[in-house]
């Protein structure tokens, strides 16, 4: 077992439930210091990830930081959840429910032609709980102190949005996208599409590019990976 940290490595790991994409690139300095004896090492992450969400995230060590924007430019592909019905403030579960919408009328038919409508170029304004930046702010940080703002759609692209478990008020979804769609922004068009609205209960990142979930490891076995590695 040989790892080059400073020249670079890309490190596939599973992100757990409520960290965020940040927490994880700490605690891999902070063990690539600790248990690897390297003072001071460059690492980053390729795409974040929400911290209600679990799954791939790519990090990058050393030299190999180079490569980010290269990975983060890569197609993803997601499975979650959809609860059918209602929306909330942040579109999924950081926030409570705010608004409530008819069911009665939905239908699997209604539903799987819904879906079909989001494949291809779409037309996409992110979340207002999102990192976009307005007027040097997060908008995520104005959104939480109730401040008023608009934030402009960007093209992004679906390139699959199957449906995969319908169990009312719940949806289970698979979707491959391009960088910079918003899962929860999907949630609310997809409701808003049928008539009804939507917000996001689960996401899972399955896939970046060619790079699988199931390659991922835990920070927890990363840790026990640098504690067998020769000193």
């Amino acid at each position: 077992m040989s790892f080059d940290f400073i020249n670079g490595e890309i490190l596939l790991i599973d992100k757990p439930l409520n960290w965020t994409s940040f927490d994880i690139v700490n605690k891999v300095r902070k063990l690539l210091r600790i248990k690897g004896g390297i003072p001071k090492i460059k690492v980053g992450h390729a795409g974040t990830l929400d911290p209600m969400a679990t799954g791939l995230l790519i990090l990058c060590t050393g030299k190999m930081t180079k490569k980010i924007q290269e990975l983060t430019g890569f197609d993803k592909e997601y499975t979650g959840t959809f609860c059918l019905g209602a929306t909330t403030p942040s579109l999924d579960l950081e926030t409570h429910v705010s608004e409530t919408f008819p069911i009665d009328h939905l239908t699997p038919g209604i539903i799987f032609e819904a879906a079909k409508r989001f494949i291809g170029p779409v037309e996409q304004v992110p979340p207002d709980f999102s990192a976009k930046f307005i007027d040097g702010k997060r908008a995520y940080e104005l959104a939480r102190k109730n401040r008023e703002f608009k934030l402009q759609p960007v093209n992004v692209t679906i390139n699959e949005f199957e449906i995969t478990r319908i169990a009312l008020p719940e949806v289970d979804f698979r979707v491959s996208c391009s960088k910079g769609t918003y899962i929860r922004a999907l949630a609310r068009d997809f409701g808003k599409a049928m008539g009804s609205g939507a917000y996001l209960v689960a996401l899972r990142r399955t896939k970046i590019g060619e790079f699988p979930v199931r390659d991922a490891i835990s920070v927890e076995q990363f840790e026990f990976l640098l504690e067998q590695i020769p000193k």
